[in-house]
């Protein structure tokens, strides 16, 4: 019996490679993708930055966006973004990190092989162009052999609850998306609870769940992160609107003010 046979599993051991252990640059035919991603939200700025080695090729990029302008760099060399688990420093941008919730970890099949993924809550504190700031949001790590052709559509963001309770979330449809056992986390007061299968919106205008988990959680678009690169073997495309959030979580959970981002990518590996 195989180890996949056995997948998705969340927050428990599989017996496949997942980081920090050592992953194999090729498994079952498929290079090894790895990335982390960071994002961070709040009222008056919204950030992300990522590193990522797809094939052995590095990538990096960042963008920051003040609700004013939207800066933003990509790079295909190392260096230049610097994603530590306590410190980010990228651009403008130099903070202080640390843990603000309960991470999830999921390994999951995708295509012939397997996928993996840590999300954690994180609280950032440090300065943006010199000026103070106070952000809260995700690290991302993922690495796995994903098939060749890859579709997914994510949220991710921050924000309250009517009562001023903090919380967090993550909702993604074609990757980690089993019934169960998925990457779909929200977070309150630091705790994670598993989310419910999700529908996104074509146009990235919302998020719904239907039956009786019936709810909606709404996206204002403000300002939009767009990148197509064809290099024949590899293709990426993607859009990723900053923006907010209002509506309902599953659970009757409301959301009174919330930031974040969309994701829609579509990706030949």
């Amino acid at each position: 019996m195989s180890a996949l046979d056995d997948l998705p599993l969340r927050d428990r051991p599989t017996g496949l490679p997942v980081p920090p252990a050592r992953m194999a640059l090729l498994r079952d035919r498929r290079p090894l993708k790895h990335w982390r991603y960071l994002g961070l939200y709040g009222e008056d700025m919204m950030l992300c930055a990522a590193q990522a080695r797809i094939a052995g090729l590095p990538q990096a990029f960042w963008a920051t966006w003040d609700r004013r302008r939207l800066r933003e760099r990509t790079v295909f060399r190392p260096g230049g973004v610097v994603l530590r688990d306590d410190h980010a420093r990228f651009g403008p941008v130099d903070l202080r990190l640390e843990p603000d919730g309960a991470a999830i970890a999921v390994t999951s099949r995708h295509g012939d092989s397997y996928i993996w993924t840590r999300k954690q809550p994180v609280r950032a504190t440090g300065t943006v162009d010199g000026r103070p700031v106070a952000l809260r949001g995700l690290i991302d790590d993922s690495a796995g052999y994903h098939a060749r052709r890859t579709d997914w559509r994510w949220c991710a963001g921050v924000g309250e609850t009517p009562d001023g309770a903090p919380l967090a979330f993550n909702v993604v449809a074609g990757v980690h998306d089993a019934p169960q056992a998925s990457e779909r986390t929200v977070w309150i007061d630091g705790t994670a609870d598993e989310l419910p299968p999700a529908t996104f919106a074509d146009d990235l205008s919302a998020v719904t769940w239907t039956g009786e988990d019936a709810a909606e959680l709404r996206f204002a678009e403000e300002a939009r992160r767009a990148r197509a690169d064809d290099f024949k073997l590899l293709a990426s495309e993607y859009v990723q609107p900053f923006g907010t959030f209002a509506g309902t979580l599953p659970g009757g959970i409301a959301v009174a003010r919330g930031w974040g981002v969309m994701e829609r990518h579509a990706v030949r590996w």
